[in-house]
């Protein structure tokens, strides 16, 4: 799954440490969803989505 998380967090100038902490997740956790090697749950991506106030659509896309 492609994602703009990365682009995002740099509009912010957030480290992926930042943004782990502001999700409650670990930085590795954000480091594999932005190299594409994790898909986040759905109550993750939503959680993404309200923290960068988008819809989840203009996050994240299918791959395909």
């Amino acid at each position: 799954m492609k994602n703009r998380l990365k682009e995002l967090r740099g509009d912010r100038t957030w480290s992926q440490g930042d943004l782990a902490r502001e999700l409650g997740v670990s930085r590795q956790t954000v480091n594999a969803i932005e190299t594409g090697k994790y898909d986040p749950s759905l109550p993750l991506a939503f959680k993404i989505a309200r923290l960068f106030r988008s819809p989840i659509e203009a996050i994240f896309e299918d791959g395909t």
